[in-house]
């Protein structure tokens, strides 16, 4: 029998892990995704566009993307119909979004088939199977069945470091829960990282909501039109801005000029006060320069955190060298919304 691999509570909330990248920001993560909704609603034209517009590295849905190499598996089409498609949304090919019309199923080689692909296409970040009930090996509709289906294909994206959304349908009964119409059990919706639901207005209108919920993202509900055989956003509310992204550029400014701190979250709280007129609380220092620790790494900053005799103790380093800011040859950086934006970007 294995043992256990375990780590502490201390580990776990002192290192820095890379973060999850995004395929479409603040939307769809690397991970397990599914994109139900009624039949003909447009989930393909969708799914198509999110390929084409990761492939190319333009905004889909008011959203910037991480560009890449993606793989649509249209399973329901031909390389005529695709065609088709492809010219009513663009005039413009790429090489980075690849087409097959045929896959093994789960369980019977799929998996070693998008494997084998993102070894020859190290860029790979998404993967679109339409539809799911295409790959799927079992005939059976339980919990069981669906959750362990559908575990492969997460074990999958979750070793490959890709996305991997599911296209699939609704049920024709309507919920209050749009969650609940995706058809199957409920395992369907347990196993995956994130559920996207497409629920037109009204059959025939062109306009639609689709409902977002996921792990590793806000939940959201975007409403959109079909215009020019794409679906576009027609109001979103505009997030609040993020206090984190202020505490980072005032880290960011001080450091750059300090070069080196070593000292309590106290001491660091008291430090910022040179560049910024924020009020940070120290009880949150730890917990955002540990999950900011790779974007800080990107702008040139080393942070660790440990304890002594005296408590927990933060130490930061600034190497110009490493950063890859554009406000590193600044002269007099303040803590400003440009600053912000580019640490947001990293």
């Amino acid at each position: 029998m294995k043992e256990l691999k375990t780590k502490t509570c201390e580990e776990i909330m002192t290192t820095v892990y890379k973060p999850i990248e995004f395929a479409v920001d603040g939307l769809i993560a690397q991970g397990l995704y599914i994109l139900a909704g009624a039949p003909k609603v447009g989930k393909s034209w969708l799914a198509l566009d999110l390929c084409l517009s990761i492939a190319k590295g333009e905004k889909v849905l008011g959203r910037t993307v991480s560009q890449g190499k993606t793989l649509y598996l249209c399973l329901e089409d031909s390389y005529e119909r695709i065609q088709k498609r492809l010219y009513e949304i663009t005039d413009e090919p790429t090489e980075k979004l690849f087409f097959a019309v045929m896959a093994e199923t789960i369980g019977n080689g799929l998996v070693i088939q998008i494997e084998r692909f993102k070894s020859e296409h190290a860029d790979l970040k998404l993967v679109v199977i339409d539809t799911l009930q295409k790959v799927r090996g079992s005939t059976e509709n339980s919990y069981g069945s669906d959750y362990k289906e559908l575990s492969v294909l997460k074990g999958l994206a979750d070793k490959l470091r890709i996305t991997v959304l599911l296209v699939h349908h609704t049920r024709k009964c309507k919920d209050n829960d749009p969650f609940n119409m995706i058809s199957g059990s409920a395992g369907i919706s347990g196993c995956v990282d994130g559920s996207l639901v497409l629920i037109e207005t009204k059959r025939g209108s062109r306009t639609a909501r689709l409902y977002c919920v996921g792990r590793d993202i806000e939940n959201h509900e975007l409403n959109l039109a079909f215009e020019s055989n794409r679906w576009t956003v027609t109001d979103e509310e505009s997030p609040p801005p993020s206090k984190d992204n202020i505490f980072l550029a005032a880290v960011y400014v001080f450091i750059k000029d300090a070069g080196h701190f070593e000292g309590t979250a106290t001491e660091l709280i008291e430090a910022l006060k040179t560049v910024s007129n924020e009020n940070f609380h120290s009880n949150r220092v730890t917990r955002d320069l540990v999950q900011n620790g790779y974007k800080l790494k990107q702008c040139g900053i080393d942070f660790c955190c440990g304890r002594n005799h005296s408590g927990r103790k933060i130490i930061l380093d600034y190497c110009s060298a490493r950063d890859g800011s554009d406000s590193k040859n600044g002269s007099g950086v303040t803590v400003t919304k440009q600053l912000i934006e580019v640490l947001q970007s990293q």
